[in-house]
């Protein structure tokens, strides 16, 4: 299921799905017994107190038969009993509240946990289909829905049903009659909750797909806001927020409304059952068949049977969103990788560095093939390059070699080994990449160059930092490589960016150094400083260059034309321009200005 076209889902509660909760909180069941049994003993302490009220009441407040001084006596030993319970039940509460909480933090820590490492683990065509806004709600949003179910819905359950089927034995045991006349309205009150179960059920649904439209669309176009603004499109994405607001509003509205009618119903049906009780138990008192103190113990018991229907629509509300979040959340869990890795995989230890592409069809759709039956070779400590218009194909073959995405036909080799058969990591730590679009990670200097990884010194980074020239701009700034870097590295110019991005490369030390656009957006000087450091970079290693200005290229070993998906011509700089095929009129296009001068000249 693509999350931009995420669908409604008409169940409102499913088992299996319940089922899969639970398994995560199997781990702490010792936590949640002990929480069940603190939860036993709060609820046998909320009704107790009705019942010593009833026997002050009964015994001694309104007892003709004892002296005043047996009375006060008999008062003060229940108002002791009194605050001993209130005060035993507020610590094993406190506990019971603690020890829940924790519990339920500990499993939405373990499954943010395999959320963020499973998104780690897919391919980048899933990305490609879903946007980041719909991915963040699921690790954020989503799991503090289900956080609140395992701390509130699930604890309350137990509560409910120790409370409501205490006091049905309890009132049973004071009087038979108003116990029934108590329970009288039980079947309206079933009727009220069936009617707003399925009333309530696709608007908790909807507000949570609202809610994360508006999360993947906030996060696209702060993402973009620059584009925003320099198209001068505020007006108009201002149009499409509003749309997409006024639906989330409207979600909402329709969530209160049912609630609006749910709680009053409820409220109405209460005061019915009270008046009922009232009517019957004061005539009964009247006629001294009970006592005063066990209609105001039903009274009280009665509070205490509509609180949780009371509070049922909240809960429904956490226990819809939580159905809701975890289906999103375990349709994510269930995506399977599209690229695997082989069950058998061969050791990738040392790379020389020969690549083949042997009779390669690719397409990222399955319908519109993207590269045709391509098939070239690089030797090792080669430097080739991919030239061609845009959407050739020339991202693609760099793709591929990473195996971020699997070929349809065909083979591609490194050191005489199909990629298919080698693990993605082993694979990819002998690739160095330098995109165009450089993304640098909050942080500082260092930890942008290092990437977390330990075996990575101090020294390694200054030599690299050196080798591409980067070493002369970081010690200017503030704090030289311990100089904070903020998100996207927008305090650095697109030149510093890509020189990071050299240093990054390098400092894993890659046997196949991939330049993708790397030099397109540079100024003249900072690319003469990589042109400086490319020639040192590139020695002893293979590396594929892929850019759109040709004087970048002319000292490659090799350059492969691309057009249309297809290999058009291969050879040296001088080879092609002798041709005088598709380069010639590539190169001729970019120089021409160049070339008329030094003819006038």
């Amino acid at each position: 299921m693509e999350y931009q076209q995420e669908e409604i889902m008409a169940k409102p509660f499913d088992w299996k799905i319940m089922k899969r909760l639970l398994t995560y909180a199997k781990p702490y069941w010792f936590y949640i017994l002990i929480g069940v049994i603190a939860i036993l003993l709060v609820t046998v302490s909320n009704l107790l107190r009705p019942y010593l009220v009833q026997q002050a009441i009964d015994n001694y407040i309104n007892n003709p038969h004892i002296s005043k001084e047996q009375a006060i006596q008999g008062v003060i030993r229940i108002g002791s009993l009194y605050i001993v319970i209130i005060t035993v039940a507020f610590l094993i509460n406190y506990g019971q509240v603690y020890l829940i909480q924790y519990t339920g933090q500990k499993i939405i820590f373990n499954l943010r946990q395999q959320i963020f490492e499973h998104l780690q683990k897919l391919s980048l065509s899933f990305f490609d289909r879903n946007p980041v806004g719909r991915l963040v709600t699921r690790v954020t949003n989503d799991t503090d829905t289900l956080n609140e179910m395992y701390t509130s819905v699930i604890t309350n359950l137990f509560n409910d049903v120790f409370i409501i089927a205490g006091i049905v034995i309890a009132m049973v045991s004071y009087n038979l009659k108003l116990a029934f006349i108590a329970l009288s309205t039980t079947p309206l009150i079933l009727t009220g909750m069936y009617i707003y179960r399925k009333l309530a059920s696709q608007a908790y649904r909807l507000v949570r797909v609202r809610l994360a439209r508006i999360n993947a669309f906030l996060s696209e176009h702060i993402s973009g806001m620059k584009i925003v603004q320099l198209f001068v499109t505020e007006n108009k994405k201002m149009e499409e927020f509003k749309k997409i607001n006024k639906e989330y509003y409207d979600a909402n509205m329709r969530q209160l409304t049912i609630f609006a009618i749910f709680r009053p119903s409820m409220d109405v049906i209460y005061s019915l059952t009270l008046a009922l009780l009232i009517w019957y138990g004061g005539r009964d008192i009247i006629a001294g068949k009970i006592e005063f103190g066990v209609l105001y113990a039903f009274v009280n018991y009665l509070q205490q049977l509509f609180q949780p229907i009371f509070d049922i629509s909240e809960k429904y509300d956490i226990l819809q969103s939580a159905m809701a979040s975890a289906e999103r959340i375990f349709i994510l869990l269930d995506t399977k990788e599209e690229v695997k890795d082989p069950e058998n995989p061969i050791p990738l230890e040392e790379v020389k560095g020969k690549i083949e592409f042997k009779n390669v069809w690719f397409s990222y759709n399955g319908k519109e093939w993207v590269l045709k039956d391509v098939s070239f070779e690089v030797n090792p400590g080669e430097t080739v390059a991919f030239v061609g218009a845009t959407g050739a194909g020339k991202t693609s073959i760099i793709n591929l070699l990473c195996r971020f995405y699997d070929i349809q036909k065909g083979e591609i080799l490194i050191d005489g080994i199909d990629i298919r058969k080698v693990r993605q990591q082993d694979l990819r730590k002998h690739i160095g990449i330098v995109l165009q679009d450089v993304f640098l990670f909050t942080g500082d200097i260092k930890s942008n160059i290092r990437l977390n990884n330990k075996n990575i010194t101090d020294n390694d980074i200054y030599r690299v930092a050196k080798y591409v020239n980067a070493h002369q701009f970081i010690k200017k700034l503030p704090e030289g490589y311990n100089s904070k870097v903020t998100e996207r590295g927008s305090t650095l110019s697109a030149g510093q960016r890509q020189l990071l991005a050299f240093a990054r490369a390098l400092a894993f030390n890659p046997k196949i150094l991939v330049l993708d656009e790397a030099t397109a957006n540079i100024d003249t000087e900072t690319e003469r400083l990589i042109q400086d450091a490319l020639e040192k970079l590139t020695k002893g290693r293979t590396t594929l260059v892929i850019a759109h200005r040709l004087s970048t290229i002319q000292h490659a070993d090799k350059i492969i034309v691309l057009h249309k998906g297809r290999i058009r011509e291969i050879g040296t700089h001088q080879e092609l321009l002798q041709k005088k095929g598709l380069y010639y009129n590539l190169y001729m296009l970019q120089y021409k200005d160049q070339l008329s001068e030094s003819k006038i000249s």
